[in-house]
């Protein structure tokens, strides 16, 4: 039995947190419940196993921070659904291929001009897998959507049959299993995995150029089930036969079901694409806000969201309500840096001169604190000034995956906020690259 007391506290953890990460900050946050609050145990209630989920991938270290913050003392936060089951996030759960994002259904995705022949073939494939279109070639640039189809065609296909079989996984993490298996004498049992799936889906297929043995084995795959009558999904950052060092047979086979552009979204879809975001996030802005957000941010909807954070930042920092007043300053100067294009390996260069540090070690395994921020640094940077995905950007640091720089990009930016030194160094940084 919690007090109310506690309950106090949990709302004041819950609001504190709120306000410090807006960037992952959830409309449902408010269905958070207090579970327990015992023995340095804080154990929060999540309306579902995905939320649940969400939490600890994103969140756990920030309720943690504001939690001890707030009590004095030692705390351990950990999520559970509101049913009791806890759900912790394992080394071996975060290796499992499915692992859905909570906002990324088809109710949750603005249809514009720019995606709609995309979401109709989506939809069709969770409906019926297999048989609408196979294989489902999805193909353009970061930023615009691609992912949330992947997330949604599962969403809605356990939906209709909880017992389909699903295998979600980046190229990067189909060709790292592979190497593992041999490596390990395990290749039979990976086959199995992957081919008796009723869906498969990859993404960022295009990594599979100039990597023969991974091409060779997916061919295989390929096969396999489609022979089955099994749905295949495949996404890349252009057509079949634009990927250099693909082997003809491959490209063959991914045009025979149906290829299908994804675009940049148009002024009107923008609008909506912010008021649905800020929705989501449970904020309060007017169509003229949204519509300047959408008139100042055109590239891809990544943008758009930083976008929004930017705004909800400016006005948290101000103690004031989200008004046109307050977008124009929070986006008057930033839009027009993030135009610039900005290379990776600019960020690396001046990350590596301004801390005095190696790019080896950047890339490294190296966890101490004299190497860990550099590298966080650099993939916060990599994150709002390049168009690259968090898996590439997490291949130019040493392989590390798209959690490990979602976390780190989590982390940079809470300091911004917080932390003058932090503040300034992001300062530095963006200033010499821009003018690079």
């Amino acid at each position: 039995m919690v007090s109310r007391q506690d309950v106090n506290l949990f709302n004041d953890i819950l609001g504190k947190a709120k306000a410090a990460d807006p960037v992952n900050t959830r409309k449902w946050f408010d269905e958070l419940v207090l579970v327990e609050f015992d023995g340095g145990l804080l154990e929060i209630g999540a309306p579902d196993d995905a939320k649940a989920g969400y939490l600890n991938e994103n969140c756990e270290p920030l309720f943690t921070r504001i939690a001890q913050q707030a009590t004095g003392h030692l705390v351990t936060v950990r999520f559970s659904t509101q049913n009791g089951h806890r759900v912790e996030l394992r080394p071996e759960q975060a290796e499992q291929p499915l692992k859905l994002h909570p906002d990324y259904n088809f109710e949750n995705f603005v249809v514009g001009p720019g995606n709609r022949l995309c979401h109709a073939s989506c939809v069709a494939v969770s409906n019926s897998p297999g048989t609408a279109y196979n294989p489902l070639f999805l193909y353009g640039s970061v930023g615009l959507g691609k992912t949330h189809l992947l997330h949604a065609i599962c969403w809605e296909a356990r939906k209709n049959d909880p017992s389909v079989s699903i295998q979600m996984l980046s190229c990067e993490k189909f060709m790292n299993l592979f190497i593992r298996a041999i490596e390990v004498g395990s290749l039979d049992e990976f086959q199995t995995q992957l081919r008796s799936a009723d869906i498969l889906i990859i993404d960022d297929i295009q990594f599979l150029r100039e990597r023969e043995q991974s091409q060779e084995e997916f061919f295989h795959t390929f096969n396999a089930l489609y022979d089955k009558r099994k749905q295949i999904v495949l996404t890349a950052d252009c057509a079949p036969g634009e990927i250099k060092s693909l082997e003809e047979r491959l490209v063959s086979r991914f045009k025979w079901g149906l290829v299908a552009s994804i675009d940049a979204p148009s002024y009107e879809t923008r609008i909506a694409i912010v008021q649905k975001k800020a929705n989501l996030r449970g904020l309060d802005i007017t169509e003229e806000i949204a519509e300047y957000i959408a008139s100042r941010v055109q590239a891809n909807i990544r943008e758009l969201e930083g976008a929004l954070t930017s705004v909800y930042a400016m006005a948290k920092m101000l103690n004031e309500p989200i008004s046109i007043e307050i977008a124009k300053q929070a986006l008057g100067e930033r839009i027009t840096a993030a135009r610039k294009q900005v290379a990776i390996t600019d960020i690396i260069n001046a990350v590596t001169n301004y801390y005095n540090v190696r790019k080896a070690d950047l890339q490294s395994k190296k966890r101490s604190q004299s190497i860990a921020v550099p590298r966080q640094m650099c993939m916060y940077l990599a994150r709002t000034l390049t168009g690259l995905s968090l898996e590439e950007i997490g291949g130019h640091l040493g392989g590390r995956d798209h959690t490990t720089v979602m976390h780190a990009c989590s982390k940079i930016a809470e300091l911004e906020k917080g932390d003058e030194k932090t503040a300034s160094e992001v300062g530095e940084l963006t200033k010499a690259l821009n003018a690079v």
